[in-house]
């Protein structure tokens, strides 16, 4: 960026920016590279200010939460990356139709499942032990033990890439695997989601029970960016990728796992080239012997 970018950038972020932030070591693989600038935003005016700027200078800029899905390469990335904090982590419950929880971009999905634990509210406990915020995890319609935040979803706001804000009701989304088809360079702001009525005990037994379960399955011992492949229809990513005998194989400090193979773990000192390098392995071994192309669940940077 040109020094009075830079400038204007700080002055929309008001001061809460930081430049050459190592992005990539504070995800959750550890490793990779360093952003342009990383702007927390606590304010909806600040938001749409730089991303109305940053449209208008034509400089990339793009909303990351927890890192938990992202890797960028050791090259680093010119981006303006924001992290939405203050009233982007702000949860509201809402009792008239449409009832459910207003949730801000920036919640965790932890603290969300807290809050419907303290409030006695069910219904989203199958996303214990996802990583990342509520953003995030609606952008790619997260899901597990057979359950996907988009069932959840009365409605959802965002900002498009040109700092307008947009409410959109059910009726106009349209979830599918990992995907929900709001336009492209929109920036989520928060979701209205169903929940329902629940004891707060059975609500805690049902999110530490998934937990207990998520645990024997992944290697949450060690850093990853979660699954790495998208299951194809009928079939396991993990599976396969087990099944060409790829499981427990190491380039540099990067490892797919040997409790799953769907997962690639930082064993020490990877890089996100040693990821990449495991990545495309897979990706050849599994179309050599199945015919079938794996698709990337995680965000590759750079």
């Amino acid at each position: 960026m040109r020094p009075e970018q830079t400038k204007e950038i700080k002055h929309l972020a008001k001061g809460r920016v930081h430049f050459d932030y190592p992005l990539g070591q504070k995800g959750t693989f550890k490793a990779g590279g360093k952003v342009e600038a990383l702007c927390e935003v606590d304010s909806m005016d600040s938001l749409r200010n730089l991303v109305e700027f940053s449209q208008g200078q034509s400089i990339s800029c793009l909303v990351l939460g927890g890192a938990s899905n992202v890797l960028v390469k050791d090259e680093g990335l010119d981006a303006v990356v924001l992290f939405l904090t203050g009233e982007f982590e702000n949860i509201q419950r809402v009792d008239e139709p449409p009832a459910g929880l207003w949730v801000g971009a920036g919640v965790s999905l932890f603290d969300l499942l807290l809050t419907c634990r303290n409030m006695g509210l069910g219904g989203l406990e199958f996303l214990a032990g996802i990583p990342g915020k509520v953003g995030g995890a609606v952008r790619g319609n997260a899901g597990a033990f057979g359950g996907q935040i988009g069932e959840n979803i009365v409605a959802v706001e965002f900002v498009t890439e040109t700092g307008d804000l947009v409410v959109m009701d059910r009726e106009g989304l349209e979830f599918g695997y990992r995907s929900l088809n709001i336009p492209d360079g929109a920036i989520i702001t928060r979701a209205l989601l169903a929940v329902n009525e629940d004891d707060s005990e059975k609500v805690r037994e049902r999110i530490v029970q998934y937990l207990i379960e998520k645990k024997d399955r992944q290697p949450l011992d060690l850093p990853s960016l979660g699954s790495v492949f998208k299951n194809p229809p009928g079939d396991y990513a993990g599976r396969m990728i087990e099944a060409v005998g790829l499981k427990g194989t190491s380039i540099g400090g990067a490892m797919i796992s040997p409790k799953h193979a769907n997962f690639i773990v930082n064993t020490g000192r990877a890089k996100a080239a040693d990821f990449l390098a495991l990545v495309k392995l897979a990706k050849e071994k599994v179309k050599e012997e199945f015919g079938i192309t794996l698709e990337l669940e995680i965000k590759v940077l750079g």
